[in-house]
């Protein structure tokens, strides 16, 4: 899909148009415009940084970073991280991708929630989290124009309540398995020491957003 801006078009391959056909059916249009405005928001992070990357890559990153979330590929007792990173995985080997590259995907999917670790790795890696924070948390809102911003929404529009829509698709997709959202053990060790420590809140970010929805 070509949207008449540079690097706003979906790779122009099988794979692609594969992986969009799968993830439209399985997940939903929330989470299907969702991904697919990472993959555009990293893809224009890339290019803006002057990253080298195989776009086809990304778009496999970006499309399924979420896939954890859905039913169908949600485990017992993994992180939904892992749960998307093993979907993506499975695909991209059963399309005969080098393995070195399904790696890159891989840990690209695992990683995007870890904030400060994706930006010092490969661009495959650094690119679906920025897609991510810029979509959810729009930690980089001010770096892209109106016209990249609403180009990308009007290909892929949010919901009216996005924020409020994400945080739930998050909440169903963790809810029975509340183990595996144990995260940043450092902030655990300054609450355990500093009892009016206030560590950062995700919803809160979404909420406070620079996207007006």
């Amino acid at each position: 899909m070509s949207m008449m801006l540079p690097g706003l078009s979906v790779p122009d391959s099988k794979l692609a148009e594969e992986i969009t056909e799968l993830v439209r059916d399985t997940a939903g249009p929330l989470l299907f415009h969702h991904s697919s405005r990472v993959f555009h928001f990293g893809a224009l992070a890339g290019l803006r940084h002057g990253l080298k990357f195989d776009a086809e890559l990304l778009y496999a990153g970006a499309m399924f970073h979420d896939m954890g979330l859905t039913r169908k590929h949600s485990s017992v007792d993994e992180r939904f991280e892992v749960d998307g990173a093993n979907v993506a995985r499975d695909f991209l080997l059963a399309h005969h991708i080098a393995a070195s590259d399904v790696d890159l995907v891989w840990t690209a999917i695992a990683l995007h929630t870890t904030p400060g670790i994706p930006k010092h790795m490969h661009p495959i890696v650094a690119l679906v989290t920025a897609g991510v924070e810029m979509d959810v948390l729009g930690l980089t809102y001010h770096e892209y124009s109106d016209a990249e911003r609403d180009a990308i929404v009007k290909a892929h529009p949010r919901t009216a309540h996005f924020k409020e829509d994400i945080i739930q698709a998050f909440y169903d997709g963790i809810k029975s398995k509340p183990d595996t959202t144990f995260g940043n053990v450092k902030a655990d060790v300054i609450a355990d020491k500093e009892p009016h420590f206030h560590r950062g809140n995700f919803c809160s970010v979404i909420r406070h957003s620079a996207w007006p929805s």
